[in-house]
């Protein structure tokens, strides 16, 4: 998720540095290290050299032993208490976990690394040993999970050693994907909404801040002795040296399990992040990585699942999204400007099996310059921050650009990056100027998609070779479906993303940030902020050019495998009657999609409807709106008559013109075929 736009603090990391292919035996890894401990450009990458390839396989082989899923942890504690650790309230779990202890008499293995884990509590080295008996204690420190602790009258502390815990550097459609994760914290991921990390257009937790990460940065991997010594603790890490209480352990990630259902099939897969306010117990780093929030289950619950041979993931973060992709794709490229995002990344993807991955450092799309994809996907840093001194700009939601310039330079860059007839599917925030419509300002970045005539970027961040290629020179036009969920003020944006970043209201703090966020927004003439998500795709067909902007702020339909499959399907059926003239039109058998149904309002009395509506059970949960002669078209669509007979029939059934008659009706029917109202029946 993290897509900084400015200039490097060091030489080592942020834009511009191209990541070479990783090979076979190192799928699964990060950064290489130089001989200075820092990321070096362009060389295949590993993981810290304490992560070794038996250590993630013993703890995989724990976490399955100890049925440690989301499932269990439920039953654990109860759905009262999961709701509350959604609220990032722990109380209720940590009491449900301590009169199971009592009443057992013995701590269970799953019980342990929750309280750890999820709620960030420090555990004692014998509980882990038997929690973890495989890895063990010390295999859990090598792998920079644990560190000695001491509990506190406010987050428990410890002392990090070494492994991707401790080396860092500079961070839903119908329903997502029937993903959860236990006490998801959901800070703000969209704008405005509550906190369920679990429904698309709802959940608020972001992904991302626009600095640039360094060696020299807290946190970065910068051991001078390279590959395998340890490494110094991670900005986000809530541990200190506790000689006085050697038997607590403490965190040092976040491991959840998470599970999801989509087009191929349910699944469950363990997923470290960096430690929460939960664990905390305050506001998050500026190069905290984010974990399993509501945009990542919105954009998973997005993606088309159709099989690709490759993908790409611009702005991985823990890599959720690259991990997903690896279940359609054949080959995925995750990208990120932050060694510590990639470094776990990587360890998400050994520790679930996952190795059709390659992983490579650096901004935007300057790492695959020049390379095209099938699929492209991103959680870009869409939030808009003040560029202003003294405002925070967090990896995981601020792309170091000015007002919505980073989703704009996504766009644009997607064009030069998709094969013909790849697609990009991304999420955003748009902004309405007083003197112009969001939607016209969107259409001018599709218009002129390529990255060379983006916003003028920082020096660094724009790859020479992208902006000397033929593509760059003669961009192409893209195919777009933009679907805006939610507009808000620029008021409760503000509001929203200063709560995100732990600034709670009636302080000095949050009120000079508001201020700032209200300046910069009034700056540009800002009246609204939009949010939503963008299909684009690089056309092969003139005739089937999609160009498709529109408002859908209610609830979504019932999509258990997520809206992937529906989006794909739609896409399909508007080429086919986009390609078909009203003559072959007419001769076409339709059916009515199996979740359409009809509603119908009478007067009390009269034997005509006043209204009728078709709703949509699935996919958007669409409402149509008929009149009594698209209604008539519609009930005869069984695929015994086609189209142009139903027609004909309703001709003299209401003393109508055949032509005028079809003229009207015609257009509403390739309406209802691109919504997945009507399907053909062959």
């Amino acid at each position: 998720m993290h897509n900084s736009c400015n200039p490097p603090a060091a030489p080592n990391s942020g834009p511009g540095f191209r990541g070479g292919p990783v090979p076979a035996a190192e799928s699964a890894g990060v950064v290489k290290r130089d001989a200075a401990g820092g990321a070096e450009p362009g060389a295949p990458v590993q993981l810290n050299g304490a992560v070794t390839s038996a250590l993630v396989d013993q703890l995989r082989a724990d976490l399955g032993a100890a049925h440690y899923s989301v499932s269990a942890l439920t039953g654990l504690w109860g759905s009262e208490a999961d709701a509350a650790l959604r609220r990032n309230q722990r109380v209720p779990a940590q009491r449900a976990l301590e009169a199971l202890r009592v009443r057992l008499g013995r701590a269970e293995s799953s019980a342990t690394l929750a309280r750890l884990f999820v709620l960030g509590l420090p555990v004692t080295r014998a509980d882990l040993a038997a929690a973890l008996p495989a890895l063990g204690v010390s295999g859990a420190q090598a792998l920079g999970l644990v560190a000695d602790a001491t509990p506190t009258d406010g987050p428990e502390t410890a002392t990090p050693t070494s492994g991707p815990g401790t080396a860092t550097s500079a961070e839903q459609p119908g329903t997502a994907t029937s993903a959860e994760q236990p006490g998801t914290a959901t800070s703000a991921e969209q704008p405005g909404t509550a906190t369920s990390a679990e429904q698309p257009g709802t959940a608020t937790s972001a992904d991302r801040p626009g600095t640039a990460t360094s060696a020299e940065q807290p946190g970065t991997a910068t051991s001078a002795d390279g590959p395998g010594t340890a490494t110094e603790a991670g900005p986000d890490a809530a541990v200190t040296a506790t000689p006085e209480a050697p038997d607590l352990l403490g965190p040092l990630i976040e491991l959840r399990p998470y599970s999801f259902v989509d087009e191929h099939g349910a699944g469950s897969w363990w997923i470290a992040s960096d430690l929460g306010e939960l664990a905390l117990g305050r506001a998050l780093g500026e190069t905290h990585v984010l974990g399993v929030g509501g945009a990542s289950l919105t954009l998973s619950g997005l993606l088309i699942p159709a099989r690709v041979a490759t993908a790409l993931d611009l702005g991985t973060g823990c890599g959720i999204q690259a991990m997903h992709a690896a279940r359609h794709a054949d080959h995925v490229v995750a990208t990120d400007i932050s060694v510590r995002a990639l470094e776990l990344a990587a360890l998400n993807a050994q520790l679930n099996g996952i190795t059709n991955i390659e992983f490579r450092l650096g901004s935007l799309f300057d790492p695959v310059a020049g390379e095209r994809f099938d699929h492209i996907i991103s959680n870009p840093p869409f939030v808009i921050t003040p560029r202003t001194e003294g405002v925070p700009s967090y990896e995981y939601r601020d792309g170091g650009m000015v007002g919505d310039a980073l989703v704009e330079a996504v766009v644009r860059g997607a064009a030069d990056h998709l094969t013909p007839g790849g697609i990009a599917q991304l999420l955003g925030n748009w902004e309405y100027r007083t003197d112009q419509d969001a939607f016209s300002r969107l259409a001018t970045w599709l218009d002129v998609p390529s990255l060379s005539d983006a916003p003028s970027l920082p020096a660094a961040a724009t790859s020479p070779a992208a902006a000397t290629s033929p593509a760059a020179a003669t961009p192409p036009a893209l195919d777009a479906w933009i679907i805006e969920r939610e507009v808000q003020s620029p008021a409760l944006y503000a509001e929203t993303w200063i709560r995100d970043g732990g600034t709670r209201p009636g302080t000095a703090d949050f009120d000079r940030l508001y201020g700032a966020w209200l300046d910069d927004f009034e700056a540009r003439g800002v009246s609204q902020v939009g949010f939503g998500y963008m299909l684009l795709r690089s056309p092969v067909r003139v005739e089937t050019a999609l160009r498709r902007l529109e408002r859908l702020p209610g609830a979504l339909g019932h999509n258990p495998a997520g809206i992937g499959s529906h989006l794909a399907a739609c896409l399909a059926a508007h080429d086919a009657q986009a390609a078909t003239d009203d003559a072959d039109l007419s001769r076409t058998r339709l059916t009515v999609a199996s979740d359409v149904t009809e509603e119908r309002h009478y007067w009390p009395g009269q034997e005509d409807p006043t209204l009728m509506t078709l709703h949509q059970g699935g996919g958007f949960g669409r409402s149509v709106p008929l009149d009594t002669a698209l209604a008539a078209l519609v009930g005869a669509c069984d695929g015994d008559l086609d189209v142009g007979s139903i027609v004909a029939a309703l001709a003299q059934l209401l003393d109508a013109d055949e032509g005028d008659l079809a003229a009207e009706l015609l257009p509403g029917v390739r309406g209802l075929l691109d919504d997945g109202f009507l399907l053909p029946s062959d």
